[in-house]
Formats: C-alpha cells, sequence, structure tokens
C-alpha cells in the first residue's frame, strides 16, 4: 500500500523534471533563432561594434584633457565607464526585439507548437548575452589600441568583463517587461532611453564625481551606475573587489527577482 501510495508522488516529480528539461532545450533552441537572426542580419550588431569605437574615441578625446591632463591617463577612467553605459545601453534591443516579435505575430506561430511557452522570453534573452560579450570585448580591444594597459591584470579584466555581462543580463528583464507591455517597439525605445539616458550620463562614468555640483552629487553617488562603473575600475585598474562589486551584484538580483515574475506573467498573459 505504501510502494502504490507513493507511485502518484513519484510520476509527479518526473512529469517536473520532464517539463523542466523541455523548458530548458526549448529555450535554448529559441536563443540558436536568434543568433541566427543576428548572423542573416549583420546589421543588428552595430550598435555594439560601432558604438564602443565611436563612443571611445570622442568622449576620450574631448574630456581626456580637461580631466585628466592628457588622453592616456583619461583612459583608466574613461574605458570602465564607457563599457557600462555600451552594454547597459544594449540591453534596450532586448525589449524592443520581443515587441517587434509580438507585433508581426511570430509568437503566435509559437504558440501552435508543441514547445514550453516560456521559451521564446527565455531564448531571447539568453541570445542577448552574446550582444553583451561582443561589446565588452571590443570596448576592451579599443582602449588597448589606444594605449589602456589594466593594471590589474588579465584576471581581473575578464571579470570585470563577466560583472558587466551579468548586470546587462539581469537589467534587461526592465526592458523586457516593456516590450510585453507597451504597444509599439519605437514606445519601449522610447520609455527605455528615458530611464537609461540619465542613469548613465549622471554617473561617475566620465567624469568624478566630486568635479560635479553639490547638488548632483548625492544622486550620481547612489546612482547604481556608478557603483558599477566603480566596481570595474577597481576590478581592471587596481587588481580589487570592494564594496561596489557586491553593491552592483545585489542590485542585479534584486531587479532579476522584482521584474522577472512581472514580465512572465505579463508574457503568459499576452501568448
Amino acid at each position: 500500500m505504501k510502494s502504490n501510495a507513493m507511485l502518484p508522488a513519484a510520476e509527479s516529480q518526473l512529469r517536473n523534471k520532464s517539463s523542466f528539461g523541455k523548458a530548458v532545450r526549448n529555450s535554448l533552441t529559441m536563443a540558436y533563432r536568434g543568433l541566427l537572426k543576428i548572423r542573416r542580419t549583420p546589421e543588428q550588431l552595430f550598435d555594439v561594434t560601432l558604438q564602443p569605437i565611436i563612443f571611445t574615441l570622442m568622449f576620450t578625446y574631448i574630456f581626456g584633457g580637461a580631466i585628466s591632463g592628457d588622453v592616456k591617463s583619461y583612459l583608466p577612467v574613461i574605458i570602465p565607464g564607457i563599457l557600462v553605459q555600451t552594454v547597459i545601453s544594449t540591453s534596450i534591443v532586448t525589449g524592443v526585439q520581443l515587441r517587434e516579435d509580438m507585433d508581426k505575430g511570430v509568437f503566435d506561430r509559437f504558440k501552435s507548437l508543441p514547445i514550453a511557452r516560456i521559451a521564446p522570453l527565455a531564448g531571447a534573452l539568453l541570445a542577448d548575452s552574446i550582444r553583451y560579450t561582443i561589446a565588452t570585448v571590443l570596448t576592451f580591444l579599443m582602449g588597448y589600441l589606444m594605449g589602456y594597459r589594466p593594471e590589474g591584470g588579465l584576471g581581473y579584466v575578464v571579470i570585470a568583463g563577466l560583472l558587466v555581462i551579468v548586470c546587462s543580463w539581469c537589467v534587461s528583464w526592465i526592458f523586457a517587461f516593456f516590450g510585453v507591455i507597451a504597444r509599439t517597439a519605437s514606445s519601449v525605445s522610447g520609455i527605455s532611453m528615458i530611464i537609461l539616458f540619465p542613469l548613465t550620463f549622471l554617473s561617475n562614468a566620465f567624469v568624478p564625481a566630486d568635479t560635479l555640483p553639490d547638488w548632483l552629487q548625492w544622486f550620481v553617488k547612489i546612482n547604481p551606475i556608478s557603483h558599477l562603473v566603480t566596481a570595474v575600475r577597481e576590478l581592471v585598474n587596481n587588481g580589487s573587489i570592494g564594496w561596489d562589486l557586491t553593491a552592483s551584484l545585489i542590485g542585479a538580483v534584486v531587479i532579476v527577482a522584482v521584474f522577472a515574475p512581472f514580465t512572465v506573467r505579463a508574457y503568459m498573459r499576452r501568448i
């Protein structure tokens, strides 16, 4: 009798494991679909290839002499700032492309397929991690070509890159939420820029916080972008890990904990 009573529970566990495995496989397939889209339309990578190059050159030569005295001295300041600003901005694309797919009826076709319902959303988020990686590598490469030599060493450069990629992936949940609830892709882009533009430019990414007016310094110091930029600078320039890295990871976890359930719930209602 006892063994018979345990059968339903065992069957339920097997079904749950099977459903989870199916969701993972389908999500990876959808991520591969996202990579195929990039291969067929490489212009989608313009923002992660041209933006790091243009921004690094522009901001370095405009602000380098005024802030640090010369370009070479400014590179340890600007490269981490450009890295965070570029990769975080790239996360907007997640919401925009999600909305475009929903508008074109692509997700309606997915509903007729025997796949996990969460797979298209999870796959899109996974595929965009490749974009963050490309932007990260190109930013460091551009800095190296301009003479930037991180004192922390290659190991800490890799850790800093992974930190930015992970945080950007977490932030992409915010824009994925906008992509699900907004009516058009252009509105997703507009709303996202209104939020992200002041956060990135009103930070310590380009200039030291103590050079700003007193009334603005308080915002810069509590700005999560400033914590992430400082964490990256400490890693690549000093080879050290401080409170700002911990604060960045805590903030990333909080974002996922808040926005992932909202995004999934809104997404499930739409499809």
